[in-house]
């Protein structure tokens, strides 16, 4: 009988380098910051209007787009959410009258997100303290050249949203 065993098998190398001081910084500064904002915006805006900030960014894209209407697949990807989070979403606004859906009439498989005459009221009262907090808690604590940098560093890193400026 046979006892010997098997070589191990050499431990293959993992070719991605560790970050370094400067990239672990950068990263750092990225989900700290993101993560500080969106927490104080997220706060502002369910305090003053009891809307989250996602619900917000749901009706603010469907304002931008052409009939105030998105493929649900479209604003998904826009909004930053999972298509089942999405959903969700949608459902909870088209509850409170601010949203509708509605199906494409040449293709029974889309389906629209709508926004309503009152989802834009919502909208434009919650639209002054958005505005404010971004400016508050990011745009104001920086200088033009440091926004122009972020917007050229991380502008490449996100994903298209339709109705996009392509610039």
């Amino acid at each position: 009988m046979d006892t010997s065993v098997a070589p191990a098998r050499p431990a293959v190398a993992d070719p991605t380098p560790p970050l370094d001081a400067p990239e672990m910084a950068a990263w750092h500064a990225l989900i700290r910051s993101h993560a500080r904002i969106v927490r104080i915006l997220e706060s502002e805006l369910e305090a003053e209007h009891a809307l989250s900030l996602p619900a917000y960014e749901v009706l603010a894209h469907l304002s931008d787009a052409p009939e105030r209407r998105l493929r649900m697949s479209d604003l998904a990807a826009c909004a930053v959410l999972t298509p089942s989070g999405l959903t969700r979403l949608v459902d909870k606004l088209a509850q409170e009258g601010l949203v509708e859906r509605a199906r494409c009439s040449r293709d029974a498989r889309v389906v629209y997100a709508v926004l309503t005459d009152a989802g834009a009221a919502r909208l434009a009262e919650a639209y002054p303290t958005h505005l404010r907090g971004v400016r508050e808690h990011y745009i104001d604590r920086l200088t033009p050249q440091q926004l122009a940098a972020v917007s050229d560093a991380l502008g490449p890193l996100t994903g298209p949203c339709p109705g996009d400026d392509p610039r």
